[in-house]
């Protein structure tokens, strides 16, 4: 156990936090759940075995024998397998090698298979927002960001908000429990956000920031 003035170290981080920050929460996305909703494999699914029973009923109901339709369903059958497959890996890949992690500052997205990155978004930067949960439990918690400097969408799928492309939205994606994730995040952005009494325009703007990411467990 580390006392309280020894650096903390986030898991894949090159640097410890600096003191006085903690860590309140850690986790990575449901790799089922982001196969589903990513990487769209249920989707692919459907349409192969839509395409499939037509193939299947066209050449029975022009005569063919079954042998030539098992046939048939076998050509369509092998590369839906293949496909389903990728996705499936590539969902698990992805999942792997995510680590979201919540601090009592900002937040913390270490994304990337092939060039891992990591994604600081500090809370006085958050203008807003959203969650949006299933019925699994996962959701989706997306993080509207102040100023200019925005990150590129394709650098950060699949963990950004869907169409945002003139600002990309990162997100913390197909999180299991996001109700309670979001919840910690609420509290961590409404505790870091408060007023200071030094500056009444930045208090203000403060005030507005923890109001904004508050509703986040409320969405």
């Amino acid at each position: 156990m580390s006392r309280d003035d020894d650096p903390i170290r986030l898991r894949g981080a090159p640097e410890p936090l600096p003191i006085g920050e903690t860590i309140l929460w850690q986790g990575a996305p449901s790799w089922i759940a982001l196969a589903h909703r990513a990487f769209r494999v249920r989707h692919v699914a459907v349409y192969f075995g839509a395409l499939l029973i037509w193939r299947v009923t066209a050449t029975l109901e022009d005569g063919g024998p079954v042998t030539v339709a098992a046939t048939t369903a076998l050509w369509i059958l092998l590369p839906a397998l293949a496909a389903v497959g990728v996705l499936m890996m590539l969902a698990w890949l992805f999942a792997a090698t995510t680590r979201y992690t919540i601090t009592s500052r900002r937040v913390v997205m270490q994304i990337g298979v092939a060039l891992p990155t990591i994604i600081n978004v500090p809370f006085r930067r958050v203008a807003a927002a959203a969650l949006k949960t299933y019925k699994s439990g996962s959701g989706d918690i997306s993080l509207a960001t102040l100023g200019d400097d925005q990150i590129a969408y394709l650098l950060l799928w699949p963990h950004v908000r869907p169409w945002r492309f003139a600002r990309p939205e990162p997100m913390l994606r197909a999180v299991p429990d996001a109700a309670r994730v979001a919840e910690i995040l609420a509290r961590a952005a409404t505790a870091e956000t408060q007023p200071s009494p030094e500056s009444s325009e930045s208090a203000g703007t403060a005030s507005q920031t923890s109001n904004r990411v508050a509703a986040v467990a409320a969405a």
